[in-house]
């Protein structure tokens, strides 16, 4: 017993002089769990800092475009607008359906794009803005409504 006491002994003494090392995620775990969940605002001030921060979000999404920044029509199709365009899901018009997209395009390719832009409800459906992606910018919307034009004449 006097042996593995001192081993004991031995081996604390050598374990406190090597340390082990801190673990460098440590500190940012410890960070997010003190970070502050919500914020109160009041007042005139208030409203600032909330349309502050509502900018700073439009702003975030803004920056961070869709697909890789494609402007290609039919990728950008394929990944999202398909899903309603493909299916008819809310009254959208099937792009193999071209009855339905003889009207609208009788509207006119720049009505279509700012539907697609900012949304649209109609008697026959609706259309989400940006098909629901506001990472999509105002170039890829228009690339892709030229791209599905094209697909229906």
């Amino acid at each position: 017993m006097i042996v593995a006491a001192g081993l004991i002994g031995l081996a604390a003494w050598v374990y406190s002089k090597h340390p082990s090392p801190d673990n460098p995620s440590k500190a940012v775990k410890v960070a997010e769990r003190l970070a502050p969940v919500g914020g109160v605002h009041a007042g005139e001030s208030g409203r600032q800092a909330i349309a502050a921060a509502e900018e700073e979000a439009k702003k975030a999404a803004a920056s961070a475009v869709a697909y890789g920044g494609t402007t290609d029509g039919s990728v950008i199709y394929g990944n999202l607008c398909s899903a309603c365009h493909g299916s008819g899901a809310g009254g959208a018009p099937k792009l193999t359906d071209s009855a339905h997209w003889k009207e609208r395009i009788a509207l006119g390719a720049e009505t279509l794009i700012k539907h697609a832009e900012e949304g649209f409800t109609g008697s026959l459906g609706m259309m989400p803005p940006r098909g629901g992606n506001p990472a999509l910018n105002d170039e890829q919307v228009k690339a892709t409504v030229e791209w599905m034009i094209s697909q229906v004449k």
